[in-house]
């Protein structure tokens, strides 16, 4: 399983951004799908993640600001960012799990947001 993710880069506070994920490999079409991120100096912490069912779950430091989408015959996840603070200047790393423990993670892409 290969998660390649893209988007992100420079942007000012206020501003929005938009990620993309593309998932390849063989897998259960019954998944969760999902966004984390990763601050200097932080742990890695989960943003938000989408069911193949379309349940959807946010953090609540993105809630009413970041919304998932998915598109389950393309496998590709993305994440719309809206309102964009200092604060979530981190790599966002795309994010796969099948069943309870298999999971996987992207390469990461930096997004800097400017005050």
């Amino acid at each position: 399983v290969q998660l390649q993710a893209c988007g992100g880069g420079l942007v000012q506070a206020g501003g929005s951004s938009r990620l993309s994920c593309a998932v390849s490999g063989s897998f259960s079409s019954i998944n969760v799908m999902g966004w984390g991120r990763q601050a200097p100096g932080k742990q890695r912490e989960l943003v938000t993640t989408m069911t193949s069912g379309s349940t959807t779950n946010y953090a609540d430091f993105v809630k009413g600001r970041f919304t998932i989408s998915r598109d389950n015959a393309k496998n590709v996840v993305n994440l719309q960012m809206n309102s964009l603070k200092p604060d979530d200047t981190a790599v966002y790393y795309c994010y796969l799990r099948v069943g309870a423990s298999k999971i996987y993670w992207g390469q990461g892409t930096q997004v800097t947001v400017s005050s």
